[in-house]
């Protein structure tokens, strides 16, 4: 891939190289001449069609997470979540040490300790990071999925963005199988807070705790409004609202 330096812009192919635009700026880049069936049968590409049969399955964990957490982001939103989850996908993959090249797969990678520490943490708006809004420490009682938060402050205990008034406080807690594809989560209750809210504690508990035998997720998520004539609004279309991973078992 190459970038568009002169003055004048072009699109479309010319021999074997296409020009194009994209976020990135004007590029220009080869026509490649292998097509798809050579790729599915010979055996020099034996490698790449192993290749993609794994990345094939890091994406589909991705969008498989992603989906079943589909009822907690609601209202954080960031172009870069698809991409970024697939490469933590693509690195628990990696640790799958059993299967053979070309079955890797996340199913199997993410019984290591050390794939679910590449998802513990993950930020859904890395923009607004739980860690710089939320000053207080809260406790997670991995058994049940609750979420305790204790003596918080709004005024002090958190960051506000200019206007808000208004804040939720979300719990979420996931058995997801990236084997078999079988998911349930479950949402805690919503604790809703003003800014000027007297010190109080915070209990986030899930409405059930999630059947299966999967992976466990657990989330913590703040939501900020703005209170205009008795109705919170939502703040920004979401630009500050944090999701964060806080545990995986």
């Amino acid at each position: 891939m190459a970038r568009q330096t002169g003055l004048l812009k072009v699109k479309g192919t010319l021999d074997n190289v296409t020009f194009y635009k994209s976020k990135d700026g004007h590029l220009a880049k080869m026509k490649t001449s292998v097509d798809a069936a050579r790729i599915a049968s010979d055996p020099a590409f034996a490698r790449t069609r192993e290749n993609g049969k794994e990345f094939g399955n890091s994406a589909s964990a991705g969008k498989l997470l992603r989906d079943s957490l589909r009822n907690i982001t609601v209202n954080i939103s960031n172009t870069t979540n698809v991409a970024r989850i697939t490469q933590i996908m693509t690195q628990i993959k990696n640790m799958d040490t059993t299967s053979a090249r070309g079955q890797r797969n996340v199913g199997v990678g993410i019984s290591n300790a050390s794939a679910k520490a590449l998802l513990k943490g993950f930020e859904f708006n890395p923009n607004s990071l739980l860690g710089s809004m939320l000053y207080k420490p809260y406790a997670l009682t991995p058994a049940t999925g609750v979420i305790n938060i204790v003596s918080l402050l709004p005024a002090s205990d958190l960051t506000w963005p200019n206007g808000a008034t208004h804040v939720s406080i979300t719990g979420g807690f996931g058995n997801i199988n990236f084997a078999t594809g079988v998911v349930d989560f479950k949402l805690t209750n919503v604790v809703n807070l003003a800014s000027v809210a007297a010190s109080s504690n915070v209990t986030l508990t899930p409405t059930a705790v999630p059947s299966g035998t999967g992976t466990k997720i657990f989330l913590l998520k703040l939501e900020y409004f703005q209170l205009v004539n008795g109705i919170q609004y939502p703040m920004k279309n979401g630009a500050y609202n944090c999701l964060k991973i806080i545990e995986v078992a």
